[in-house]
């Protein structure tokens, strides 16, 4: 963390000055507005933490309760997640209140004894060591809480506005804020009565039963409901052995328990199988009481007994699969005629079982992908046709899930008997860490993503796919870090220079590369950074030496990585990383030893490989998504 460079800080470091909107914030909603975010949950928060660090974006997001959510329904936080937490700031507080999966058991029916259950299967959460981050349980209230404070502490000083709820929107074809948005409010002295808000752009994050998705004509395209399963949150006395390991339970009786034990030390989740749901009568489930659901569970759970002392939250719902045939408000017949104003994330888009734990996770991949995208057009940095990405980028992955999602639900489903290998779910789960963990993601070549000609280059840092950390040494204080962890969610893109052979200060591709980033009319630094800006304020460019850290001479570091910061034009030496002798970044990630350049989003996605000497290549990538500002 920096600070300091502005002046001495005696407070928290982590609320940054307030600048744009957020030196004179109004408390009420404003008639007009940059982005309309409707929906405080994981998707909409995440996309107005992103938009906070856009000073002078006015971002504002409702929602129709009165307060904070105090009870979460969703409660798995995959790996990447956290990786993305990290960004924000806080994967290191919320780890430490949430619950780690390290393991998880099989429970099948005994052989000998069908009506009981004996523990199988026992693997490793992370059997390949895919990543450093770990697989946590919490509440998604306390996701919530983080993002607000993120936002809190932003330049932009933003929280939510409770109590509103969206009634309807229209666009106009003209006009600075085209779309026109009715809310109606739900809380306070006004309840009932009516506000406008016409903004820029609309993000409807606003859940399953999305109004946003209504407005814009969405079409969900899916399965129907054919399984039903009760969900409870309980605290409760039981001899079951593994109450805190999460278990995937399947009795003689064919029915089944996804057990999640919660922060906290005591709390627990089951997912309790209720069965088919036949057509006529599938709303007749809904109806199933928490009684009913706890006999269930103890039926399930023979020869152990589950005396359940609390019920803190509790649900009935069917598994359907549904995505919607867009995420934004251009029909496909207008695709490439006009730029979308009106977007949706999250469940308003992709709707499936919790038991995968990937809803909360995705939406929130959602989020982030588009939040920076809305910062970078409306601060003028970006073309409107960079906002098409977003929908052309995040319906692919979510037709991922819910394929992913229908094949593990399916087999959570099924009887003992009717699969070939009692072991088949646990096998399952271990050949498909990757995409538990988050880590599938791959964005094909497109303006954002630069085909994978150089990949040979870094063959570890897959182009399309997110950053892949691994252990550097940072050269001025010789502290041993990990470099994707530097990466915050500030909105600015990484460029990760991998140094040829020759040390700092001799003749190299590395240097060459250096002083046309530092002074060449095409360099992307000089084309898109504004007159008067910080230098690194659109490109933070860092660079890895192969030496080892004590025998690079930080003073014959090329000024590119040594940036200027602040009033007082202070020079940030945090840039400048030596590879780790124990774990060398160039053998761990494939990079030549001859160098090259790795690209990064904004949202930690590797945009493109390129040799140090492809300089036209890269400016040329750049300017397909940056527009030229004068200078």
């Amino acid at each position: 963390m920096q600070f300091h460079h502005h002046g001495y800080v005696s407070g928290d470091p982590r609320v940054q000055p307030a600048a744009g909107v957020g030196l004179d914030r109004p408390d009420e909603l404003p008639d007009e507005v940059d982005v309309l975010i409707v929906g405080t949950g994981p998707a909409g928060m995440i996309t107005a933490a992103q938009l906070s660090q856009f000073p002078s974006v006015t971002t504002r997001i409702v929602d129709r309760r009165p307060g904070r959510l105090a009870i979460g329904q969703a409660d798995g936080i995959q790996a990447r997640s956290v990786e993305t937490f990290q960004a924000f700031g806080f994967a290191g507080r919320i780890a430490e209140e949430a619950y780690r999966i390290t393991e998880m058991c099989f429970w099948h029916p005994d052989p000998t004894d069908p009506t009981r259950i004996v523990r199988g299967e026992r693997p490793p959460d992370d059997p390949s060591g895919i990543t450093e981050f770990p697989h946590l349980i919490v509440n998604q209230a306390r996701v919530l809480d983080y993002f607000a404070e993120c936002m809190a502490n932003a330049p932009t000083r933003m929280r939510p506005d409770y109590g509103y709820e969206f009634r309807d929107l229209s666009v106009a074809s003209s006009g600075d804020h085209p779309v026109t948005v009715r809310l109606v409010r739900t809380a306070g002295d006004d309840v009932g009565t009516e506000k406008v808000v016409r903004a820029r752009y609309v993000v409807g994050a606003d859940g399953a039963h999305s109004g946003v998705r209504r407005a814009i004509g969405c079409t969900r395209l899916g399965q129907d409901a054919a399984h039903a399963w009760g969900v409870m949150d309980v605290l409760a006395v039981t001899d079951f052995p593994d109450i805190r390991l999460k278990c995937a339970i399947q009795s003689g009786t064919g029915g089944s328990i996804l057990l999640i034990p919660r922060e906290g030390g005591h709390l627990f989740r089951m997912y309790v199988d209720l069965g088919e749901v036949r057509r006529e009568t599938h709303g007749e489930v809904r109806s199933t009481t928490i009684e009913q659901i706890i006999d269930h569970a103890n039926a399930i759970l023979h020869p152990y007994s589950l005396d359940v002392k609390d019920v803190a939250w509790h649900s009935v719902y069917e598994v359907g699969h549904r995505v919607t045939d867009r995420f934004d408000d251009v029909p496909v017949e207008e695709i490439g005629t006009r730029s979308p104003r009106v977007f949706i994330e999250g469940d308003a888009c992709h709707t499936h079982s919790a038991k995968a734990g990937q809803g909360m996770n995705v939406s929130m991949q959602d989020g982030f992908n588009l939040g920076w995208k809305l910062g970078y057009v409306l601060t003028g940095r970006s073309p409107e046709s960079l906002l098409a990405t977003y929908s052309k980028e995040r319906q692919v992955i979510a037709q991922d899930l819910i394929d992913f999602d229908r094949e593990w639900s399916s087999l959570m489903a099924k009887k003992p008997d009717e699969l070939d290998d009692p072991g088949a779910l646990a096998e399952f789960y271990v050949r498909t860490t990757e995409f538990l963990f988050g880590f599938m993601t791959q964005y094909p070549p497109s303006m954002l993503v630069a085909e994978p000609t150089h990949q040979a280059l870094a063959t570890g840092f897959t182009v399309g796919k997110r950053f892949k950390s691994a252990p550097v040494v940072r050269v001025a204080d010789a502290n041993p870090l990990q470099l994707g962890h530097q990466h915050r969610a500030d909105g600015r893109w990484r460029v990760y220079a991998f140094a040829d052979r020759p040390g700092a200060g001799e003749p190299s591709a590395l240097a060459a590369w250096a002083q046309w980033m530092e002074s060449a009319p095409d360099s992307p630094v000089r084309a898109h950074t504004r007159e008067g800006d910080e230098r690194d304020s659109v490109l933070d460019i860092k660079v890895v030496f192969q030496q080892r850290h004590a025998d690079v001479d930080i003073s014959a570091v090329p000024e590119v990585f040594l940036p200027r910061v602040g009033p007082f034009e202070l020079v940030d030496y945090e840039k400048v990383f030596a590879a780790d002798p124990v774990a060398d970044i160039f053998e761990l990630r494939g990079v030549d030893r001859d160098g090259c350049v790795v690209v990064v989003r904004p949202d930690q996605y590797v945009a493109g490989v390129f040799s140090l000497d492809a300089t036209a290549e890269l400016a040329a990538f750049f300017r397909q998504h940056l527009l030229v500002l004068a200078r």
